[in-house]
């Protein structure tokens, strides 16, 4: 089951990317057997400066075709790792070929683009930046894995 990150911003080379490459990497190689992976970010950015309807639009054309769609939102649902985990699970052994997690920008993700999606997870009540949304989001996906295999990474 693939995996995109589509965010809007770019990351500039830091410790926030060097982190997020670190994660997606981890993710990679821990998934590949459980048919988790690849996974890719795809990064964003509104260059007319069209606002939030704008950078859905952009989010929106990013979501690979027929991919089963995540929002990052503060209203979303806050779950355990270990739930994080079993939704991967659950849509990898439905047959989802492709999840899309959503991560938008200063002003959050529209309505429009809120109500399409299957699924939307929050990292609790507080807003936060979109570098860190994505590497929390970069960890948990390896950390999701990790439990998947029954790795004593995650403790409980």
């Amino acid at each position: 089951m693939r995996v995109t990150i589509c965010a809007i911003g770019r990351l500039r080379a830091g410790p926030e990317l060097d982190l997020i490459k670190d994660y997606i990497s981890r993710f990679d190689r821990t998934g590949r057997n459980l048919g988790l992976g690849p996974a890719q970010i795809v990064e964003l950015e509104d260059k007319k400066g069209g606002g939030s309807a704008a950078e859905a639009a952009l989010l929106d054309r990013a979501v690979p075709k027929g991919a089963t769609v995540c929002t990052l939102d503060e209203r979303g649902k806050v779950m355990t790792s270990p739930d994080f985990a079993n939704m991967l699970g659950d849509w990898r052994d439905r047959g989802t070929s492709d999840v899309a997690f959503l991560i938008g920008g200063a002003d959050g993700l529209t309505k429009d683009l809120r109500a399409r999606a299957d699924a939307s997870v929050s990292f609790g009540k507080m807003v936060w930046p979109h570098m860190l949304a994505r590497v929390m989001l970069a960890e948990q996906m390896y950390r999701a894995a990790s439990i998947l295999t029954g790795s004593p990474y995650h403790r409980v």
